[in-house]
């Protein structure tokens, strides 16, 4: 059985980061919100606290019961999971003079310390919190420190229970890795046996028991989540598997006939379906933004509906839901949160469709995905495919969709996207695109004063989408592509591009 580590997640905006870090070290862990019940700790080998807005000293503050694990599994606690630690068995955490935020270095680490194992005094490591810990409990030892931090790790005496006031898990701790790696593989002994290869054999044999010999359809995108998720069902259950790709008139240029043409002689049953007018008709008039994925979303499992209606017994609909999308569509501490964004593939289906949901991909972030294609023996080319979002250019229009929208974004987009195909650059960029502002400016073109649209580009670097750096494109390619969109394309005249990272801004624009 695949071993496994738990992580509680208090709210922290770096706890999906913690997550990432594990899975690098081949480790498989899951997320549950520190209260939730649907966990058992039985099933884990480890246990990490994450960080969180909350002030351990605060009522409100999330209070774990933590009596029949500590001192049972190897426990770690990050920044607010150290301090809950500290405040809740004989220690104590009071208000920092001063926030500790940013870059600092370990000045003090602890010798022959398996926990900093090959970790070096000056370490660089992360701190964000207002709190700080004043106290070791009793049966506390100091094992690292900071220049203004006395108590940046502990561990409690005779336990495999520790605490720390950084952030192991972000780009700035630089031996970051290496701590969760000395805590996880030589203090927990934990193995290292979570490979794209084992979780295609896992999957898939765990398909074949959910699934027997049930019908289901799923619906391609030509990205690279659908696309690992038909391959991986088809190994499971064969002919039984009925792929459906949509045209939701939301998509690239020329792209439904390019997908449809991928596909053939990849052994999977595809049945284009071209309901462009549809979701068009539906999307008249609406501008906001969440309002527009519902109708997608909604629109999209109508089609479904009524093309598993002409398929005989299907029981399943299966979909290529990854974790960040399961993550961003749900409250991190399980209480009151706003909603970043609704996925149209999260959530369950309306009481009227009659099908179960199978997601065999829910569990990975999208790099992984990609390596599971690998392994998979997909076409590179398809699996180096840019992310794409999948109410498709409906949330890249911003404000309300028309035909004529459709066709300007699509021919920027086009020229934006081959551009960095025929400069070296697409595969430098983890993903890019572009987007119609819902104002015009004046321009000059010839003799003449044009009111017209202006368009965004968009490129990000990224591992999982979770966070993303804006690409500093050359300024060169960037003025050639501009030349050419408004050369080119009817209807816009200024060209703008996008320098915004996630966070505080998202990827997309709606």
């Amino acid at each position: 059985m695949q071993q496994k580590v738990l992580i509680l997640d208090f709210g922290s905006q770096y706890t999906q980061l913690i997550a990432r870090r594990v899975r690098e070290l081949n480790i498989f862990c899951e997320i549950f919100p520190y209260n939730s019940k649907n966990f058992t700790i039985e099933n884990y080998k480890a246990l990490i606290l994450s960080g969180s807005p909350f002030s351990v000293r605060a009522e409100e503050a999330p209070h774990p019961d933590l009596s029949n694990i500590k001192g049972k599994l190897p426990l770690l606690g990050v920044c607010f999971g150290a301090q809950f630690i500290a405040h809740n068995f004989g220690g104590k955490v009071a208000a920092s003079n001063t926030r500790e935020y940013g870059r600092a270095n370990l000045s003090f680490v602890k010798e022959n310390e398996l926990f900093f194992d090959e970790v070096n005094e000056n370490s660089q490591v992360w701190m964000s919190h207002s709190d700080t810990i004043v106290d070791l409990p009793e049966n506390c030892e100091l094992i690292a420190s900071t220049h203004d931090v006395v108590n940046a790790a502990f561990k409690i005496k005779e336990e495999s229970t520790y605490g720390i006031q950084f952030h192991p898990e972000v780009y700035h701790s630089k031996d970051g890795l290496k701590i969760l790696e000395n805590f996880l593989v030589k203090i927990a002994e934990v193995e290292q046996t979570w490979t794209p290869d084992s979780f295609v054999e896992t999957t898939v044999n765990r398909l074949k028991k959910q699934l027997e010999n049930d019908n289901v359809v799923l619906g391609l995108s030509g990205g690279v989540d659908s696309t690992v998720a038909a391959v991986l069902l088809s190994k499971a259950i064969g002919d039984n598997l009925y792929c459906i790709f949509v045209n939701n008139g939301l998509l690239r240029k020329n792209e439904f006939e390019n997908v449809l043409e991928q596909y053939q002689g990849m052994g999977l049953n595809v049945k284009g379906v071209d309901a462009s007018a549809r979701f068009l008709k539906e999307l008249k008039g609406e501008s906001d933004p969440e309002g527009k994925r519902k109708i997608i979303g909604r629109v999209f499992i109508e089609v479904f509906d009524d093309e598993a209606h002409l398929l005989e017994d299907v029981k399943w609909l299966a979909q290529g839901t990854i974790y960040p999308d399961v993550i961003e569509s749900l409250s991190a501490t399980g209480g009151p949160s706003a909603t970043i964004k609704s996925h149209h593939n999260v959530g369950g289906l309306p009481d009227f469709m009659k099908l179960k949901i199978v997601e065999p991909l829910k569990m990975l972030f999208k790099d992984e995905v990609r390596r599971v294609g690998k392994s998979l023996k997909i076409d590179a080319e398809l699996l180096g495919r840019h992310p794409f979002p999948g109410p498709g250019l409906g949330i890249r229009i911003l404000g309300d969709i028309t035909a004529e929208k459709v066709k300007i974004l699509q021919e920027v987009d086009a020229i934006f996207i081959n551009s960095l195909k025929e400069s070296g650059l697409y595969n430098k960029v983890w993903q890019a695109g572009a987007m119609l502002l819902p104002v015009n400016s004046v321009g000059v073109m010839g003799d003449e004063r044009t009111y017209e649209k202006a368009v965004v580009l968009r490129a990000v670097e990224s591992t999982d989408g979770m966070t993303a750096d804006w690409v500093n494109l050359p300024y060169e390619f960037l003025q050639k592509t501009s030349n050419k969109i408004i050369n080119s394309v009817k209807g816009v005249n200024r060209v703008v591009y996008d320098i915004s990272s996630k966070p505080p801004a998202t990827i997309e624009w709606e």
